[in-house]
């Protein structure tokens, strides 16, 4: 028996990063090979043509499982049933502004969206918050939507997690496949920690978590700023940010998410603080997690060693400040 389709919301669909996404959910990267979608697509009206030309392409790819297209400048439409939102659209910040203006601007922009989600996306929808800055702008989406379950709104550190994934194969010189259980602790910013203590690569005589693994990735010099800094890297090499590493990324959220992280492996997502690994509760960060039938839980019981800790608190500082600036912007 046929799947009903599943309707994905993109915002921001015809900039770059939406440019890139939109034909991977179509062609089943996210939600599998045999998982039919109807695409909602919403971006501004000065975008409006550029979104509709995204929605002529989409119809001459010809997807099988693409079972439909909205293509709209109106935030109701594009929310109306939809069980996953990708919220890619946000304002960037500019030359010459200062934090509290990109902040107040995204609050308006996530206060209107996550409204128009609380009244109109379907029962149980999952929401994925792209845009920068990801953790704060899922924090006050959520403050907008409280009947949408605290754990349905996470923000994307998938990328900086397949970024460090990459940057452990390159220095070891083995498959992305053959490496796991990397983390991502914290903001999606240049203060978070990325992990590999916890790490391991597969090898002939099977799983390896060693200390010469992590000795290796530091004697190698720079692994966690180069984690840390590699999208102003890729700004600096393509003139542009990270599209489709991002739009990828996005894609394996949410198909984790939704299906689950196999046996054995954990990934990071910015989700909600319950107060594990002392972080603050009540900030959205990110966790190593395990996913299954459409939950996730956070990994627990890992040791933390006296540097990471400090890395971890640091991170947590910085969210907490966004968290207040963000909080200002509402009075």
């Amino acid at each position: 028996m046929a799947k009903q389709p599943v309707r994905v919301l993109v915002t921001g669909a015809a900039g770059q990063i939406g440019y890139a996404l939109v034909p991977m959910i179509a062609r089943g990267v996210m939600l599998g090979p045999d998982q039919p979608v109807i695409l909602h697509m919403l971006d501004i009206a000065p975008a409006a043509e550029a979104l509709n030309g995204v929605k002529m392409e989409l119809v001459d790819a010809a997807f099988p499982l693409l079972k439909g297209v909205v293509a709209t400048t109106d935030v109701v439409e594009a929310c109306t049933e939809v069980n996953i939102a990708v919220m890619v659209g946000g304002f960037p910040r500019k030359e010459g502004m200062e934090r509290k203006d990109v902040m107040s601007k995204n609050v308006a922009i996530y206060k209107s969206q996550a409204s128009a989600l609380e009244k109109h996306a379907a029962a149980n929808c999952k929401v994925l918050v792209v845009a920068n800055p990801a953790n704060t702008n899922a924090l006050i989406l959520k403050e907008f939507a409280p009947s949408i379950p605290e754990k349905n709104i996470s923000c994307l550190t998938r990328l900086d997690h397949n970024r460090a994934l990459g940057q452990v194969s390159e220095r070891l010189n083995v498959p992305v496949s053959d490496v796991k259980n990397v983390i991502i602790w914290g903001n999606h910013s240049s203060t978070q920690y990325p992990d590999v203590n916890h790490a391991s690569v597969k090898t002939p005589a099977g799983e390896k978590p060693d200390l010469s693994f992590t000795s290796l990735i530091r004697l190698h010099g720079e692994f966690i700023t180069t984690v840390q800094q590699r999208g102003a890297a890729i700004i600096k090499a393509r003139k542009l940010s990270s599209a489709l590493s991002a739009a990828s990324s996005a894609c394996d959220h949410i198909r984790d998410w939704v299906l689950g992280t196999p046996e054995g492996t954990w990934v990071s997502m910015g989700v909600y603080s319950d107060g594990s690994y002392n972080v603050p509760a009540g900030l959205i960060y990110s966790f190593p997690v395990t996913c299954r039938n459409g939950e996730w839980t956070i990994v627990q019981g890992l040791p933390i060693d006296a540097l990471s800790r400090k890395k971890l608190d640091l991170t947590a500082e910085e969210l907490t400040e966004e968290k207040e600036l963000a909080y200002s912007c509402l009075s």
